[in-house]
Formats: structure tokens, C-alpha cells, sequence
């Protein structure tokens, strides 16, 4: 997240930062019930590609995207007076059991996807032709959390040429500056409407911002913007200046389907995405920063979440992400693996299909 626990951490750009708004946060017992914000419908058919790298005007402000209020003054009360933010000792017992198993990324072979888990949402994807970045998070720290509980999956003078980055939101655990300058200014930049300006006053070249049900195509990759349960803040004026959502990339020759949820609660666009794209081959999804639920639900899925998400998108694969990395909310740092493979248990699902990787690990299909 960066944003309701260590969005207030990240350098004021979440939770007690977010406090500047008012409202109260509804306490929903079912959130499949949540009304769809208001934005663009998804399109009838298939959308057309939009233009790379244009410049494009947007709103000041997403707010009215937002599935729920963001927390006011009642909410960020009980958390202080509950002081839940971080596991306890017992829960941190399980640091030297979190799986990191570095390894080469695969050779790029024509008409396969590779995935490889660097560590919380950040994956280097090889598909189409292009080798992918998501969220990419290489620094030890983030602002204002503490360090990485586990070293990053892929040295990065091991990674192969970089073509692409997606962002999902400006979050500081998801969009990282001192990440992003390694980077050639060249490298295509593939970001939440909003966000171009960021990326652009850094001096990257080829930036291309993409509203919700949006997509973009390069070499042989086709980038569709979808939406998420969430919300931005990087500083203590900005709330929901620029948008938030996931990513679907398809192999345009194979059809070949990978959806980044980067980060988000649970509700009804998952299902409204798996329609719009059935046949989803691999869902990487959020499993952790849950704890405690009454503040997190609206923004971060738990293990059971996921997989509820994954049989609505109808995705054939699961991935989980968004855990063993930094330590980012209460619940004890081993449960999100513990209990996301007993909920794909419970599911009756094929335990094969959910590639539970080790940090720094490899699938393809």
C-alpha cells in the first residue's frame, strides 16, 4: 500500500496524511456490494489502442473514482488509541522462515510468459518480445518504513534490458524514485492518468498515461489500464490527484493474458474485468498488509480476498505479491502465505495453479 499504514510512514503520503479528509470510513461487512464510482464505462468491445507517448490533459482530482471515502478523524482516532500498525514480537518470529530463492530470469522464448518475483508488487515480466517492470521497489527502504525483510529477487545488473515499466499508483512502496532513475530516460513508461508530469519532469522520453478500460500497444505487448480498490497520495496535498488501478498485458500474437493488480481492496471489479477479458491466463495478486481489517479491507485484499478475486477474474493462475517484503501492517509476517494456500485449498482449486514463489523466483507458461 502507502496508504493507510505506511501511507501515513511514507513521507506523509497516506494514511495520517490522508487525514486531511473529513468524512467518516464506512465499516462494511460485505464489499461486494460497493457501488461502481464514478468514471468511464468499459467499452462495448475490445478498446483501440490509444497513441504512445501523447501528452494528455486530465481533472485535477479522481476523488469521485474512489469505491470508498478515504478514513476521517473518527477512524485515524482508533487507530491511535489501537496502536496496531506493526506485528508483534511473536509475529516477527517468522522473519528467517520468509521464502527468497534468487535465481537467473529465463531466457525469453518466443510465445512464452516468464514471470519473476522481485520482492512486495515488483515483477520482471517477459512477454511478447518485451522484458517488463512492475512497481519496481529496488532500494533497501522506502520512507519512513522499516528495511526490506528480504533482499531483492534479481541483483539489478542481472536483469535483462528493460523495454517497459508499469506503474499502478504513486504510493511510495509502489513507485520509487531512486528505483526509477537507474533507468535509461528512454525506457517506456506505461502510467495511471495523472502521473505523466511525474515522470515526465525526471526526464523520461516515452510516457504514456491511460485512463480506466484504456490501452496502448508496443512491439508486441498490448497495456490496458483497469481499475482497483484504492486510491493516491504522495504528499500532504495531493490525495487522488492522479488515479490508481491494475494492468492486463496480453502477447498480441499468442493472446497470452497477465493481469497486475498492483494494489487494491476487494469488490466488484474484479468480476467486471474477467468479462471484459475472459480467459485471463496469471492474476498476481495482493495477499498481505491486511491487519488490522477494519482500517485495510477497503484498500487490501487478505489471502481469502485473493483468491475470491482470482475465481472472479476467471484468471487460470494465481501469483501472490504484496507480501515477505517490508513491513507495512500488523498481521504476523508468515500468515499471508499460511493462509492464502488454505483458502486455494478450501476453493478445491489445483494446488499446481498457484505459484506461491519464493522470492527471486521463476515461472513460465
Amino acid at each position: 500500500m502507502t496508504d493507510r499504514t505506511d501511507a501515513g510512514a511514507a513521507g506523509g503520503a497516506g494514511g495520517a496524511a490522508g487525514a486531511g479528509a473529513t468524512r467518516r470510513t464506512p465499516l462494511r461487512p460485505d464489499l461486494t456490494d460497493r457501488p461502481a464510482p464514478v468514471g468511464p464505462a468499459a467499452p462495448a468491445g475490445p478498446p483501440a489502442p490509444r497513441p504512445l507517448y501523447e501528452v494528455r490533459r486530465w481533472p485535477r482530482s479522481f476523488a469521485h473514482r474512489l469505491t470508498t471515502p478515504l478514513p476521517g478523524v473518527r477512524a485515524l482516532a482508533r487507530l491511535a488509541r489501537e496502536g496496531a500498525l506493526r506485528p508483534g514480537p511473536e509475529g516477527l518470529r517468522g522473519i528467517p522462515d520468509l521464502p527468497c530463492a534468487p535465481a537467473p530470469v529465463p531466457a525469453a522464448r518466443p510465445g512464452t510468459v516468464s514471470v519473476t518475483w522481485v520482492g512486495h508488487a515488483g515483477w520482471v515480466l517477459r512477454t511478447g518480445g518485451l522484458t517488463v517492470l512492475t512497481d519496481p521497489v529496488w532500494s533497501r527502504r522506502i520512507l519512513g518504513t522499516p528495511a526490506r525483510l528480504t533482499p531483492v529477487g534479481v541483483r539489478w545488473e542481472d536483469l535483462p534490458p528493460v523495454d517497459a515499466v508499469v506503474i499502478s499508483h504513486n504510493h511510495y512502496d509502489h513507485l520509487d524514485a531512486p528505483t526509477l532513475r537507474r533507468l535509461p530516460r528512454h525506457t517506456a513508461c506505461f502510467v495511471p492518468a495523472g502521473l505523466g508530469r511525474w515522470f515526465r519532469r525526471r526526464g523520461f522520453e516515452r510516457v504514456t498515461e491511460l485512463d480506466w478500460w484504456e490501452c496502448a500497444e508496443l512491439g508486441g505487448v498490448r497495456f490496458e489500464f483497469v481499475p482497483a480498490h484504492h486510491w493516491s497520495k504522495r504528499s500532504p496535498l495531493d490525495s487522488c490527484r492522479t488515479l490508481w488501478g491494475g494492468w492486463i498485458l496480453t502477447d498480441t500474437e499468442h493472446g497470452k493474458k497477465v493481469y497486475f493488480a498492483g494494489d487494491t481492496g476487494y469488490g466488484h471489479w474484479f468480476a467486471e474485468i474477467g468479462r471484459r477479458h475472459p480467459g485471463m491466463d496469471l492474476a498476481l495478486l495482493p495477499i498481505g498488509a491486511y491487519a488490522p481489517r477494519w482500517w485495510l479491507r477497503d484498500v487490501h485484499t487478505d489471502p481469502e480476498e485473493a483468491v475470491r478475486a482470482c475465481l472472479d477474474l476467471g484468471a487460470r493462475r494465481m501469483a501472490p505479491m504484496h507480501w515477505a517484503t517490508f513491513v507495512l501492517s500488523a498481521e504476523p509476517v508468515m500468515e499471508p502465505l499460511h493462509r492464502v494456500r488454505a483458502a486455494w485449498e478450501r476453493a478445491g482449486l489445483d494446488r499446481a495453479l498457484l505459484w506461491d514463489l519464493p522470492i527471486g523466483a521463476s515461472h513460465t507458461f
